[in-house]
């Protein structure tokens, strides 16, 4: 895929597309449309998400408010107690929970975290954004995620500035008041699905991420894998291939991995015939290294890594679980692979408005386009494909932590 193509994917989509919204719609029908333009036919697949429409949030400590966004999905209310900084996750930390606004170090939370906080009785959970020395004092937008809440109750959530969390402790603000008022509802994202058939009825599947967080335009996290995925198509459409490929631009990524979930959820009876996925999430920035994670047995970590040293191209492999739309595939039993170029959040930062295309060298995607072309050409062009398809146990177990089935062993 040349520069002037690349970059003019880059420019179109120069803009917020959240889960849920009518711009990430408009990047999967723009995504959809430029499958077409290099012949191959794409169509939308749809799938439920929660959303929410805050109304209303306001944080008051000690009577004085500071800025906040109020989490989606964490229900209408008021709740009021005394401040408790909670920097550790550990059973000390957490009994001091009890009828206390808590206020944690993170930017979210995870299961086993919100369930020993609700057990402990905590009345409401705050979180923090940014860094207190940057310029701007944007506070990211959250959902509080169901599979989080599960069985429990739902307290109040809202994000604040780091700056004003630092300011919390250091004036030892006693009392904390948060009310939210929202309203929740099922909204609808999309999966973008395009195909080249191959010789058998066997797939190589092949997804990437298109959606962003509420302050990114996404030109890093994660148009880079999805114009990785363009570039692929591009690459192998002309040729026959034992396997056939198929294309999976997913949605809602950022808000837990809604739309690879679904597509393995709503395709369940095909698994069996998908070979392999492979995943690209965040490649082409000007600095970093390129990574290749393996949800599969390790003879496939090995060959990458002998395939980089073939081709004068470092990949660093190992085992594991990445944090990507190849996790629901490994856990439905498909081997599964993540591939990524990770920069330094200081040059490449995600998740927040500084994501441009600015981080991104055209010249390093194509490089990178044309390694992950070559390794799917070489899967898909094999007699059998060599990837045995069983997950390893040590595998099995980090997507059991990962998907918040097993807690986390401490080491």
């Amino acid at each position: 895929m040349n520069t002037r193509t690349l970059r003019q994917i880059f420019k179109d989509t120069d803009y917020v597309h959240r889960s849920g919204t009518a711009e990430e719609l408009r990047a999967a029908e723009y995504l959809r449309e430029r499958c077409e333009r290099l012949g191959v036919s794409a169509r939308l697949e749809s799938f439920a998400v929660p959303m929410g429409e805050i109304e209303e949030a306001h944080v008051f400590a000690d009577g004085k408010e500071i800025p906040c966004r109020g989490f989606f999905c964490c229900g209408s209310g008021e709740a009021e107690g005394e401040l408790y900084y909670m920097p550790a996750q550990d059973p000390v930390s957490i009994a001091g929970a009890k009828d206390k606004i808590v206020l944690m170090d993170t930017q979210g939370i995870g299961f086993f975290a919100y369930q020993d906080l609700m057990k402990a009785g905590a009345k409401a959970i705050l979180f923090q954004y940014g860094n207190l020395h940057y310029p701007n004092r944007d506070i990211d937008e959250r959902d509080l995620r169901a599979h989080v809440v599960g069985e429990e109750r739902k307290v109040l959530c809202a994000m604040i500035h780091s700056a004003d969390a630092v300011a919390l402790v250091k004036n030892k603000v006693r009392t904390v008041r948060i009310v939210i008022r929202q309203r929740e509802f099922e909204g609808e994202s999309h999966n973008v699905i395009a195909e080249i058939p191959g010789e058998s009825d066997e797939w190589i599947a092949l997804s990437a991420h298109y959606d962003t967080t509420a302050l990114s335009h996404g030109a890093y996290d994660n148009m880079s894998g999805c114009a990785g995925l363009l570039g692929v198509m591009e690459a192998l459409g002309g040729r026959k291939s034992r396997y056939g490929l198929r294309f999976v631009f997913c949605g809602s990524e950022e808000r837990g991995l809604l739309g690879s979930k679904a597509y393995v959820r709503d395709h369940e009876a095909e698994l069996p015939k998908i070979a392999l996925n492979i995943n690209l999430d965040m490649i082409g920035t000007i600095m970093g290294k390129f990574i290749a994670k393996v949800s599969a047995e390790n003879k496939l970590a090995h060959y990458l890594s002998y395939m980089g040293a073939e081709l004068g191209f470092p990949v660093s492999a190992s085992t594991g679980v990445y944090s990507s739309d190849s996790t629901p595939f490994a856990d439905k039993g498909v081997p599964a692979v993540s591939l990524a170029r990770i920069a330094s959040r200081d040059v490449a930062p995600i998740h927040c408005r500084y994501d441009l295309s600015d981080v991104l060298s055209m010249e390093q995607l194509q490089k990178d386009i044309a390694f992950i072309a070559e390794f799917t050409r070489r899967m898909a062009q094999s007699a059998c494909c060599p990837v045995s398809r069983e997950i390893p146990e040590d595998v099995k177990k980090e997507l059991d932590e990962y998907l918040f089935r097993k807690r986390k062993e401490e080491k």
